[in-house]
């Protein structure tokens, strides 16, 4: 069954950040806007291979693209990893919660261990 909390746009966000090599696109864009041929030279593949990334990562809208002069120059684009941030939170509550009571048994646990270890018998 399909999660509605999750939208076509997010599942779209969710396929392109799938791709090691198109989350490597990102962190390099984190630093600032590049032309695709700067982009394609931080990758050990060819550049028709990343331009077919920078095309995934444009239709997912995970990056913007603008012209300058014969440049496509690129940049990241906020808001589909806003979405994606948002859908994570409800899991990071989830394991936050859970790690903090395993936290509060394994510290239960071992105060009684201890605690019988230094009484007198």
């Amino acid at each position: 069954m399909r999660n509605r909390s999750v939208t076509h746009s997010t599942e779209t966000a969710f396929a392109a950040l799938a791709d090691p090599t198109r989350r490597a696109v990102l962190d390099l864009l984190r630093k600032g806007s590049q032309p695709a041929g700067q982009i394609a030279r931080a990758f050990p593949v060819s550049r028709p291979a990343i331009s077919k990334h920078l095309r995934l990562l444009r239709r997912a809208h995970l990056v913007e693209e603008r012209r300058e002069g014969r440049n496509r120059v690129y940049q990241l684009s906020a808001e589909p990893l806003q979405a994606v941030d948002k859908w994570l939170e409800q899991y990071r509550v989830f394991w936050q919660a859970n790690l903090t009571n395993l936290k509060s048994f394994v510290e239960t646990e071992y105060a009684k261990e201890t605690g019988r270890q230094t009484k007198p018998k």
